[in-house]
């Protein structure tokens, strides 16, 4: 199969000859008409002259007017003319003297025409030497009817026809040469930045995800669509090492709890112990593997929602039970540790989510709020409606959030200075997975230091009326 340059200038060359074609074409009939009609413009000027001057009275003698041999200078008007006068029945009355003995045809069906009073023009291409064109015309008279016949050569004619049939053939050779030419030129311009771009497209593979294809230079289409997939490149750059770092971040944290599980099953295995010792290495181990769960967990579930298959039925939810019924299931921990949870009734608020994922949304935040709170202190937290959104606020007297860990809070396995520092439990993905999860529904989720102290997570859902 021919390349896709080659079809295009194939197809660009076809359009363009169908064109000068019909363009020639047009050319040629219009000069056609005009050389044809000004030649019988003439030749029914000659012969409404002449009848007009053939003797009004019934039987006088008809005859040709012609200039006397030597009596006028020359006279170019009935060059190339032949004329002849006839009756109703085609009889010649008179001729020129250029006709010498022939006769202008007069056939039956142009003596009904004329007999009608039709002006009847007629081509004649086997009269003598030259074709003819020729022009009947019925003489108005009392007494008998006559006819003027008067022909005229179309050899001039066919020669300005032959030679603009040369002209247009011509030019229309050399515009399509030129316009070829050119739709090369373009075609080779256009498709050699393609090929380029091709090129350099087969050579970036995972490895080179930092290269770019190379701009032509000019901000047209084809400059729009390099910067379309560089812009591309960088966002499969950034997923790439995003999915990198993700792996690399979940190999770390599952490594971590098999290595204890395997470190204290080892130690549990190298001696025999009472039934009581058994019983606390199970319950670790058991600790362990609860952790690795929720761990595995919370990956299925992330995974499923970049792929799409872990968003639920949107409902119309009541926020206010369902942030109430969220705190109260915490107040047992917070209490244990002196935190105490305050829930702002406020206005009854609806939301188009899903009840179970904007659930464990919460429990999220309710459980970070109480990780990160110092003992003897508070937990705010408030629903409210602003405009189109659903905002349910949770508030802490904690340390508040690092400068640095801000841009970084919702990215998977990231955990802050302060977590580090406190070795609080997790691994990372809490508020990751709540961001996605909120992503879903068509929500979002900020997080900010309050200027009195402490953080705020501002949860802000698709509200229902």
């Amino acid at each position: 199969m021919a390349s896709f340059r080659k079809r295009l200038l194939r197809v660009h060359l076809a359009v363009i000859l169908a064109i000068v074609a019909c363009t020639a074409l047009a050319g040629y009939w219009g000069l056609s008409r005009a050389v044809h009609g000004q030649l019988d413009a003439a030749l029914l000027a000659l012969a409404e002259t002449e009848m007009a001057m053939l003797p009004a009275a019934p039987r006088q003698p008809v005859s040709v007017h012609e200039v006397a041999p030597g009596l006028a200078s020359p006279s170019l008007t009935r060059l190339d003319r032949l004329v002849q006068i006839i009756d109703g029945e085609g009889r010649v009355l008179a001729r020129s003297r250029n006709l010498e003995a022939a006769q202008l045809p007069a056939s039956p069906i142009l003596l009904a025409r004329l007999g009608a009073g039709d002006t009847v023009f007629e081509t004649l291409p086997k009269f003598g030497e030259e074709p003819l064109r020729m022009v009947s015309i019925l003489v108005p008279a009392s007494g008998s009817r006559l006819a003027v016949q008067v022909a005229g050569s179309l050899d001039d004619v066919n020669h300005v026809l032959a030679a603009a049939t040369v002209l247009f053939g011509a030019m229309a050779l050399a515009l399509l040469a030129a316009v070829g030419l050119a739709g090369e030129m373009l075609t080779r311009r256009v498709l050699g930045a393609i090929d380029d771009v091709v090129r350099q497209a087969h050579s970036i593979g995972e490895a080179s995800l930092h290269q770019r294809l190379p701009h032509p230079g000019t901000p047209d289409e084809i400059g729009r669509l390099v910067d379309t997939l560089n812009a591309m490149l960088d966002r499969l750059e950034h997923g790439y090492d995003a999915q990198r770092r993700f792996t690399a971040d979940a190999s770390h944290e599952l490594r971590s709890p098999l290595s204890r599980l395997r470190t204290e099953i080892e130690i549990t295995l190298r001696r025999p112990r009472e039934a009581a010792e058994y019983v606390d290495a199970l319950a670790s181990c058991l600790d362990e593997v609860q952790r690795l769960t929720t761990l595995v967990e919370e990956l299925l579930m992330l995974t499923r929602l970049d792929a799409g298959q872990e968003r639920n039925a949107v409902e119309t939810v009541a926020l206010n039970p369902l942030v109430q019924a969220a705190a109260q299931r915490l107040e047992k921990a917070a209490a244990q540790r002196g935190i105490r949870i305050v829930f702002g009734e406020g206005v009854a608020v609806q939301a188009r989510v899903a009840a179970g994922p904007v659930d464990l949304v919460l429990a999220n935040l309710l459980d970070n709020a109480v990780k990160f709170s110092p003992p003897g202190s508070s937990i705010s937290v408030r629903v409210a409606r602003d405009g189109g959104h659903a905002l349910v606020g949770v508030s802490d007297a904690g340390p508040g959030i690092g400068v640095e860990d801000l841009p970084h809070l919702f990215e998977r396995f990231y955990r802050g200075a302060q977590a580090r520092a406190g070795e609080a439990p997790g691994f990372g993905l809490g508020l990751a997975l709540s961001q996605a999860i909120v992503h879903a529904y068509g929500g979002s989720i900020e997080a900010q230091n309050r200027p009195e102290g402490g953080a705020l997570f501002l949860l802000r859902l698709p509200a229902s009326d």
